[in-house]
């Protein structure tokens, strides 16, 4: 393609989380975290239910106490995706989350007790396959790293990142995947830049607590967005103070900008002006609204006077450029109809939903 801004994608070593292959070649995954109790199984399972439906490949829980271990083996039982069990502090939950089924664990071997708490955790899961996420938070590092920079820096989690990797490598266990998470970009980018060029592990990116949906998507577009356009980045979560599944939908929107992967409705939108025929801004919230349910990758363009509309419309799949005092209709670049305001937004799903099945039924 010839305006490709996206450089080449870090080649790594590849590991398994259930049926999803992360890693080089392999789709870039996203993942998003429960937050329910995880003892309330039913929440927990509804929850994750609509994590999956939003698109997740992968998802993660948490495993803090026996009785969330205990609740593992249904969770499992019911989930349509892979689980990562969260785990910090107790080597006892990751071998209760092992025994149950997990399809891989998060963990910081250096907060889980000494060497032989984690030679058991290891080989446990070097016995089930099942892969380990090193998890380094710029808010959790070690003491003495925190003393020997003076503070929180990237420098610092790849020193912790490296450390924490040569434990599970003397051990002969290398299914392991990365994370180093800041809530600050700069540090955040700055540090999977430097561990990237030192070890060829896959990658899980996020920038940690970035705040709400408005602002942590702002902020995760952009830390991610620097790293995925270098080629860096096999795995992603977007961290926001918001529902899970608006996790999901904005990582996926960031990867579609990207051009690295293409799930759902791709809405191309003006921002609307005094030259607009209809109500875009209220047209698009309805769209994205009732056009959530589709998966398949369609473009469909709602511009709303014809400065640039014909234009846009043309290069989507569907579209509709406002006019008056009808708008006109557009399917696979060229014009199809007119249609009234008050019949546009149903003609557009139901030309987007025509499509998609007949996608689904070429197996496209």
């Amino acid at each position: 393609m010839r305006d490709q801004i996206v450089s080449e994608r870090r080649k790594t070593r590849q590991l398994q989380v259930g049926e999803v292959t992360v890693g080089s070649s392999a789709p870039i995954a996203v993942q998003s975290m429960t937050n329910t109790l995880t003892t309330d199984i039913d929440a927990t399972v509804a929850q994750i239910d609509r994590i999956a439906q939003a698109g997740a490949d992968i998802v993660r829980v948490s495993v803090p106490d026996p009785d969330s271990a205990a609740a593992m083996p249904e969770i499992l039982n019911q989930s349509e995706i892979p689980i990562i069990a969260d785990i910090h502090f107790s080597y006892k939950m990751a071998l209760a989350a092992l025994d149950a089924g997990v399809h891989g664990l998060r963990l910081n071997p250096g907060n889980i007790g000494g060497r032989d708490r984690v030679e058991r955790v290891v080989k446990a899961a070097a016995e089930r396959g099942v892969s380990i996420r090193i998890g380094v938070n710029a808010g959790s590092l070690e003491k003495e790293l925190n003393e020997k920079y003076g503070e929180p820096c990237a420098d610092a989690m790849v020193e912790s990142a490296l450390s924490h990797i040569r434990i599970l490598e003397e051990m002969d266990f290398y299914d392991i995947k990365v994370s180093l998470k800041a809530s600050n970009i700069p540090m955040t980018v700055a540090a999977y830049r430097k561990l990237a060029a030192q070890v060829d592990y896959p990658l899980h990116l996020g920038i940690t607590e970035s705040g709400s949906r408005f602002g942590g998507t702002v902020k995760s577009s952009i830390g991610l967005g620097l790293l995925l356009a270098e080629g860096i980045g096999d795995t992603i979560r977007v961290s926001l103070a918001a529902e899970p599944e608006e996790e999901v939908r904005v990582g996926f929107e960031i990867l579609k900008a990207l051009g690295l992967r293409h799930r759902g409705v791709n809405l191309i939108a003006c921002p609307s002006c005094a030259r607009q025929k209809f109500n875009v801004i209220g047209m698009v919230a309805e769209l994205e609204e009732r056009l959530a349910h589709i998966h398949e990758n369609i473009d469909v363009a709602v511009i709303g006077c014809v400065v640039n509309g014909p234009g846009e419309a043309r290069e989507a799949d569907v579209g509709i450029t406002g006019g008056y005092p009808v708008h006109m209709m557009y399917r696979d670049g060229e014009k199809s109809e007119k249609v009234r305001t008050d019949k546009m937004i149903d003609q557009l799903v139901e030309d987007v939903e025509k499509r998609a099945a007949a996608m689904r039924e070429a197996g496209k």
